[in-house]
C-alpha cells in the first residue's frame, strides 16, 4: 500500500512530497497535467520560505537561480525599506517564478525517492470507515489497515494510507470530501499578462509611473526572459472566469487604463484574477488533509499564496510521517489545522485589507496615504513586513516562555550554523548546559550541546519545522514536553 498519496504537483504538494521522503514515507504525486505548467502564478519567496529552504539544505539551488530583493512592507501597493530588527538571518526574499521553484522542489523530491505521476486526474476517493477522528495508527482492529481509496479518470483505483489534496483552488479533493468552503466573491477583477512590448523601455516606465499615481493595481514588469509581465484593472467580473482575456480585450483595457497598449504582443500567458477570499472549513477530515490554494484562496496581495502553502506543507510533512509510522501522539496530527487554519485566516484578513487600500475611490486614496505616513515609523513597518514574510506567525502552544511557539532563526554555534543541524527534518534539542537528555527518543530528535551561540536560554527544543516546543533546563520539565510532540519514548 502507498502510504501517502498527495494530488498536485506545486510546489505545496512537491514540498510536502520532500518532506514525507526524509522520513521513509512512501509517497505517490498525482497531477492531471502531462507536462508541468509554465504560468508563473508566484514570482519569489518570502523571507520565512527562505528559511525554510535553508532548514532543509536547499537554499543554494534557490540562490543559484534568483536574484534578491528587499522590500519592507510591501503592503496594499506600499513599498518601504526593509525595517531594522527583523527577526530573521535572512533579511530578503527571492525573486524566483514559479516554474523554477517547481523545477528545484521536483528534483528534490525525486532525488529522495518520491514518485511524480502526470496525466493521472483524480475523479473519486474514500475513506474506510471507523477512522474519521482518530486511528492514527493506520489498523482497524481486524488486520486490514485503514486507508484511502483513489479513482483516476483511466480507472485505475489506487489505495494509501493518507492522502493529501494540493491541488489548487478548484480543489477536486476538497468538492469530493464536500468540505464548506465559505468566503467573500470576488468584486473586482485584473487582468494578468505576459507578453512581449514594443514599446521604447522609457515610455513604458514614464507611463506606468503616472498611471500609478491613481491606479495602484496597475503595474509593469520586466520578466528578465524579454517578456513584460503586466497587471492591469479589469471592466468588472467576468462571469466565466476560467476563461483567460483574449489579446485584444488586453489592449482595450490597456489604451483604456494607460492610454497606450505598449504595442503587446506574442502572450505566453493572459489570465484573469479576482480578490475572492474563501477558506476551508477543515483542514482534515479522516485520513485526507488539504494544504495550500486547496485549503484557502485569496488575492495575490504581497504575493503570499504560494509561500502560505509552501509553509502548511513544512507543518504537515513531518506530523503525518509521524501518523504513518506509528509514533503520532493523539492530536498530532489535528494540530495541522488548529496551527494552520488561523494563519491562512490572518492572511485572507491582510489581503482583504490590502484590496481596499487599492482601490481609486478618495477615501481609498485618503487611508492609503494614512498608512503610508504611520508605515514610516521603524515599528509598524517592522510589524507589516513580519506580518507579509510570515516571520511574525507563533502558534498557540499555551503559556510559557517568550520564545514558545515561534521559530527559531539561524544562528552560528560552535558546531556550525543552527539550519545547517535540522536538514533531515527531526527534532533538535539545542543544549546549551550539557545536563540534558533525549534519551528515548533519540530515534526522532537529535541532542546538540552548544554552549556558543546567541541564544538566550539554556536549553530550546526545536520541533522538525524548526518552531520552540519547549524552553529552560529543567529535565523533568523538558520530558514532560517530549512526549507531546514526539510521542513515546523508546526503552
Amino acid at each position: 500500500m502507498i502510504d501517502v498519496i498527495v494530488v498536485g504537483c506545486g510546489p505545496t504538494g512537491l514540498m510536502l512530497a520532500c518532506e514525507l521522503r526524509l522520513h521513509g514515507v512512501r509517497v505517490v504525486v498525482l497531477d492531471r497535467l502531462t507536462e508541468p505548467s509554465q504560468e508563473s502564478r508566484g514570482r519569489g519567496l518570502h523571507a520565512r520560505s527562505v528559511e525554510i529552504m535553508d532548514q532543509r539544505g536547499l537554499l543554494d539551488r534557490f540562490l543559484a537561480v534568483s536574484d534578491r530583493f528587499r522590500v519592507g512592507g510591501f503592503f496594499g501597493g506600499i513599498h518601504k525599506p526593509w525595517p531594522d530588527g527583523v527577526d530573521t538571518a535572512h533579511p530578503y526574499g527571492l525573486s524566483t517564478l514559479q516554474p523554477v521553484t517547481e523545477r528545484l522542489l521536483t528534483e528534490r523530491a525525486r532525488e529522495l525517492g518520491a514518485e511524480i505521476r502526470r496525466g493521472r486526474e483524480v475523479v473519486g476517493l474514500s475513506q474506510d470507515d471507523g477512522h474519521e477522528h482518530g486511528g492514527d495508527d493506520g489498523d482497524d482492529g481486524t488486520g486490514e489497515r485503514a486507508g484511502v481509496c483513489v479513482e483516476l479518470a483511466d480507472g485505475t483505483r489506487l489505495r494509501a494510507r493518507y492522502l493529501v489534496g494540493c491541488d489548487g483552488g478548484r480543489s477536486t479533493v476538497r468538492g469530493l470530501l464536500g468540505v464548506g468552503f465559505p468566503g467573500e466573491p470576488a468584486r473586482v477583477e485584473t487582468l494578468l499578462g505576459d507578453l512581449e512590448t514594443t514599446a521604447d523601455p522609457a515610455t513604458v516606465d514614464a507611463v506606468v509611473a503616472e498611471v500609478r499615481r491613481t491606479q495602484p493595481r496597475f503595474g509593469v514588469i520586466p520578466n528578465g526572459d524579454g517578456t513584460h509581465r503586466i497587471i492591469v484593472p479589469a471592466d468588472g467580473v467576468a462571469e466565466d472566469r476560467t476563461a483567460p482575456p483574449t489579446l485584444e480585450e488586453f489592449r482595450r483595457r490597456l489604451r483604456e487604463v494607460a492610454g497606450t497598449d505598449f504595442g503587446v504582443r506574442a502572450p505566453r500567458r493572459l489570465s484573469r484574477f479576482g480578490d475572492a477570499t474563501r477558506q476551508a472549513e477543515r483542514y482534515r477530515v479522516g485520513r485526507v488533509l488539504l494544504a495550500g490554494d486547496a485549503a484557502h484562496v485569496h488575492p495575490p496581495t504581497g504575493g503570499q499564496g504560494l509561500n502560505l502553502g509552501i509553509q502548511d506543507a513544512f507543518n504537515l510533512g513531518w506530523k503525518l510521517a509521524a501518523a504513518v509510522r506509528g509514533r503520532a501522539p493523539d492530536g498530532l496530527l489535528d494540530s495541522y489545522h488548529s496551527e494552520r487554519h488561523p494563519v491562512g485566516a490572518r492572511v485572507l484578513e491582510n489581503t482583504r485589507a490590502q484590496i481596499t487600500l487599492l482601490g481609486t475611490d478618495p477615501g481609498a486614496t485618503a487611508l492609503r496615504g494614512l498608512l503610508a505616513e504611520l508605515m514610516d515609523f521603524e515599528e509598524v513597518n517592522r510589524y507589516v513586513t513580519e506580518m507579509i514574510t510570515a516571520v511574525g506567525v507563533r502558534y498557540d502552544f499555551g503559556e510559557g516562555h517568550h520564545l514558545l511557539g515561534r521559530r527559531l532563526r539561524d544562528m552560528e554555534l560552535e558546531r556550525g550554523r543552527l539550519y545547517g543541524l535540522m536538514h533531515a527534518g527531526r527534532g533538535l534539542l539545542l543544549d546549551r548546559t550539557g545536563r540534558l537528555s533525549v534519551a528515548g527518543w533519540a530515534d526522532r530528535v537529535d541532542h546538540v550541546v552548544d554552549p556558543g551561540g546567541e541564544l538566550d536560554v539554556p536549553a530550546v527544543l526545536l520541533r522538525p519545522d524548526g518552531h520552540v516546543a519547549w524552553a529552560g533546563e529543567d529535565q523533568a520539565d523538558l520530558l514532560g514536553r517530549l512526549p507531546r510532540w514526539f510521542g513515546a519514548p523508546v526503552h
